[in-house]
């Protein structure tokens, strides 16, 4: 038997009134977080949710969270993440592909209304328990026919047993793309997220771990806030500040008031971290670099140049590792026992191999160039009712990573460039296929191309580039405004260039190379 929702549980049993989660002046303590996460299997069971069902769950980074995902898993489930920033339509696909049962969703804001989405989302799919999770637990329903939060804890009891599950079960999907369409769920298991847990918990322990401040600003719908971030300081009995959104000042607010030690997060918010240094007082400043243990780095390439800044202003290095959400994520990191190698991605994590193939699926020499593969502990299920792209991923026994890279000769290895054209903006992944479907829906739009382009902040900005209809008449911003109603806010292009046509090749292909060039 192997089941996630353990973490919580042995913790609970060690350090029952030990503080896990704070939020502004809310704390959770492992007792009280354990107790409501067990009110949620509770009423899973009871609404006819059995093991290995679906559940969806759309939140920020509240106490919600970590309440309603132990919960799910709880009772035997399988929980299936959302990006916050979806709309509804999005949200309807993942649904259906998913087969999700029940639902989760943060009520949000007036500008960022994710319950209404979510609700809206959910009205043509296999769902027919529908929770919303109001801001105030205690406030009804803004939604008709939406039960609240407020009324699962208070009409469900607080289940104690955890429903067995095998390590080979699916404990979470996490949904990604790719450049082939639409967004297809890594299913990964309990054995697969327990290894990735305990070895991201083993890179920063040490006698004391339990004492740790975890500051849990990355997304935990993201795989990399989700184990790396909330599982492993749970595991070890530590103790998780939430921010909901990531803002610099309010980071280093907090890092100050509970004297975090331990920090991830992706490069550009070491980059707004490092431009917000200077505008809070000295002795704050201190503080936090004595109290700052560890600094983690992924989701994209870190700039040697910010690494290099954030050593002199914080006095610390940022370890930076490297994975994916079919990776569970974890594949390679910076040991602490090893040398550091600015602008690497580290070894490969205890269990995992890694290795740089060719396009035949050969091993290249040291120092060239070619697509990184993983196999180990941590590579995923399968893509959920995808076979085919399944095998594709995964022939010859190694998962390709769709990423360029190379080794050198002490075995560390390094992120070069993408096979796909992946886009990857503030840390979130963008796929210009998806883009471009959608922009093709334009009534004036014939053609359309979307690609990447520098940005100082994000690292990347979408930028597509469109040929019109003859005689179409539509401004570039007017295309803007049109795709931010359709998309995810992280998704929709900020800068859109129209053209009389699109560089092309014999068979018709767009030379997006030739787009970047330009």
């Amino acid at each position: 038997m192997l089941n996630i929702a353990h973490l919580l549980h042995t913790s609970t049993m060690r350090y029952p009134d030990k503080v896990a989660v704070r939020f502004g002046e809310q704390k959770y303590t492992y007792k009280y977080l354990s107790e409501l996460s067990g009110k949620v299997a509770f009423f899973l069971e009871k609404h006819g949710i059995k093991k290995g069902d679906k559940v969806a769950l759309s939140c920020p980074n509240v106490p919600y969270f970590p309440i309603v995902y132990y919960g799910i898993l709880q009772a035997g489930a399988v929980v299936v993440p959302h990006n916050v920033l979806l709309k509804a339509p999005e949200i309807e696909y993942l649904l259906n592909d998913s087969e999700a049962k029940a639902y989760f969703a943060f009520e949000g804001t007036a500008e960022l209304p994710m319950g209404k989405m979510a609700w809206e989302g959910a009205q043509n799919t296999l769902c027919r328990t529908f929770v919303l999770m109001t801001a105030d637990p205690t406030a009804s329903s803004p939604i008709e026919g939406a039960t609240t939060i407020g009324e699962v804890f208070a009409t469900s009891e607080s289940k104690k047993e955890i429903i067995c599950t095998e390590t080979s079960d699916t404990a979470v999907i996490l949904y990604t793309s790719g450049t082939t369409g639409q967004p297809k769920g890594a299913e990964l298991t309990h054995f697969n997220i327990f290894m990735n847990t305990q070895i991201s918990r083993d890179l920063v322990a040490n006698a004391t771990a339990h004492e740790d401040v975890f500051m849990m600003v990355l997304p935990l719908f993201h795989s990399f806030g989700q184990v790396v971030g909330m599982n492993a300081t749970i595991y070890r009995g530590a103790e998780l500040v939430m921010l909901p959104r990531f803002d610099p000042q309010i980071s280093l607010d907090l890092m100050y008031k509970h004297k975090v030690n331990i920090f991830a997060g992706v490069p550009t918010m070491y980059w707004a971290l490092l431009n917000t240094a200077g505008k809070i007082p000295a002795e704050q400043l201190q503080e936090i670099k004595s109290n700052m243990k560890i600094c983690a780095s992924g989701g994209a390439a870190l700039p040697v140049e910010i690494h290099q800044k954030f050593k002199e202003v914080f006095d610390v290095d940022i370890l930076e590792g490297y994975g994916l959400s079919e990776t569970s994520p974890v594949a390679s990191f910076h040991h602490q026992n090893r040398p550091l190698k600015v602008g690497s991605i580290g070894e490969p994590v205890w269990g995992v191999e890694m290795k740089i193939f060719n396009e035949d699926d050969e091993e290249v020499p040291v120092n060239e160039v070619g697509e990184i593969v993983i196999r180990g502990h941590n590579i995923m299920k399968g893509y959920y009712r995808r076979d085919h792209e399944t095998e594709k991923a995964m022939r010859g026994g190694w998962f390709h990573s769709g990423d360029m890279g190379k080794v050198d000769e002490d075995g560390y290895f390094y992120v070069v460039d993408r096979l796909k054209d992946m886009i990857v903006r503030g840390g979130f992944n963008v796929y210009p296929r998806e883009i471009e479907e959608v922009l093709l829906q334009h009534p004036a739009v014939s053609l359309v191309a979307v690609i990447g382009v520098p940005h100082e902040q994000h690292g990347e900005e979408v930028k597509a580039f469109t040929v019109l209809h003859e005689g179409a008449n539509v401004t570039n911003d007017e295309l803007v405004l049109w795709c931010k109603e359709k998309m995810a806010a992280y998704k929709y292009p900020r800068i859109i260039e129209t053209c009389s046509d699109l560089p092309m090749n014999a068979t018709g292909k767009v030379l997006k190379r030739e787009l970047r060039d330009k």
